[in-house]
Formats: structure tokens, sequence, C-alpha cells
């Protein structure tokens, strides 16, 4: 449990330590995407929270969720104001972190909850709200401060969850390759491969030639969709790669 709840923890405490000194002006300034200001990120997390409990709480006693209860929550969301958005979130995400806190292991173990045609278990789920938490902490650091990147106590259990995410953020472009990533802090290799009606993402073996070296959390950031040129470390190897790259990972 601890290798979840406790970068799911720091990013929370993160992602308060930002917002908190926040000007009602910089609640309305444009996040990453520019389409959304920091306060839409926030609905964004808030409502996505109270629906990660939600689904916490129906794994754990068998009982739906209300119908039409994830429409209402978003709903509830979007009327609210950008400083009552930021208010809310800061008591979503601590919601959040007590109702995993309380889970015993046994309900750890029982816990099942189905998006689409993939069944997610308790690594599953909390991994899923990891990673929109920090990507989208990200999102607000980076409008904040542009030479923001992933914090380091995250990364690795993100890595943990990538080729899960994989299977959501990868789409085919139409061509055909492979492309070897090798990553640094922490030293992981990975496969893309490309065809032209799919795109995959698997562990390499580590004794093949990389296409591409960069930081793991910048590699993160490609698969997410988070990579464009002017948020690309300046020492990538293979950085001629990387648009092809950016094609099968457009964001979402």
């Amino acid at each position: 449990m601890a290798e979840l709840l406790d970068p799911l923890r720091y990013s929370v405490e993160q992602l308060c330590s930002l917002i908190e000194p926040l000007s009602p002006e910089q609640l309305r300034m444009s996040a990453y995407p520019k389409e959304w200001t920091i306060a839409d990120v926030l609905s964004h997390l808030g409502s996505g929270a109270v629906i990660f409990v939600q689904g916490i709480d129906s794994a754990v006693t068998g009982d739906a969720a209300p119908a039409g209860f994830n429409q209402s929550v978003w709903d509830e969301w979007d009327a609210k104001s950008p400083e009552a958005q930021w208010a809310d979130l800061l008591a979503a995400d601590a919601a959040v972190i007590a109702r995993l806190s309380a889970l015993s292991p046994e309900e750890r173990a029982h816990v099942k909850v189905s998006l689409g045609p993939v069944e997610l278990d308790y690594d599953g789920f909390a991994g899923l709200r990891l990673s929109e938490h920090a990507f989208h902490t990200w999102d607000i650091d980076v409008a904040l401060n542009p030479d923001a990147v992933l914090a380091p106590e995250v990364v690795d259990s993100l890595l943990g969850v990538l080729k899960m995410i994989a299977q959501f953020a990868a789409k085919p472009t139409g061509s055909t390759g492979t492309y070897v990533v090798r990553t640094e802090d922490p030293v992981r290799t990975y496969r893309i491969e490309l065809t032209p009606e799919a795109a995959t993402v698997s562990e390499g073996t580590g004794e093949e030639p990389a296409d591409v070296r960069l930081p793991a959390e910048a590699f993160l950031r490609l698969v997410y969709g988070r990579l464009d040129p002017e948020h690309t470390p300046s020492d990538v190897e293979g950085a001629e790669h990387l648009d092809g790259l950016r094609s099968a990972f457009p964001g979402f």
C-alpha cells in the first residue's frame, strides 16, 4: 500500500504548497494545456477525487453509485467559482488520502473497479489516481515555473503504472517502427512498437542499443503528451525521434 499511498500523499502536499499562495487572478491564469485555467485543473482533480472515493466505497461495499453520479459531480464542480474550486479541492484531496489510509488489507484485496473494458484492482485504481494527480500538479506547476519537472518522489511509482496508462495514451500514427527508449533516474528500458493500427509500450531488455535517452520524468511526460519542444530537456539523445513519438502520444 505504501508504494502508492506515500507518493500520492506527497503529490497532494506538493499541490497544496503550489496553490495555497495563489491570488484570485492566478487561479484564472492558463495552466497546461492553455485552454484550461488553473482553477479548471483544480475542478477536474476535485471532481475526480469525489468520484474516486465513491469508486472505492462501491468496491468495498458492493453498492453501486447512484445513476448519473459522475455527471452530477462534474456539474456540481463546474458550477463552483474558482475560489470554491480551490478550497474544495484541498478538502477532496484530503478525503482521498483518508479513505485510502483507512482501508484494511482485506478491503484492498477486494477492490475491483471497471473502467470500460478494463478492470482495475487496488494498485491499478490508486495508480490511476496518482498518475492523474501528479500530471495535473505539473500542469499547474509549469504554468508558474516554466522549468518545472515531475517530482522525483513520484517518478518511480509512475513508472510502475506506465504500461497500464500507455494502454489509454498510445495512439496509432499510421506508421510502422520500433523505438528503444532508455531512461535515467531511474534507469529503465522501454520498447515502443508502432504499426498502422496500434501503438504499444513494453519493457525492454536493457541490452538493445537505445534510439532515445532521456530522464525518466521526461519520458513519463512524453507518454502523457507533455513533452512539447518548449518543455523538452536540452540533453536528450536521439531528439530527432521525438516528433514521431509525440505523434504516438498526443496526450489525454
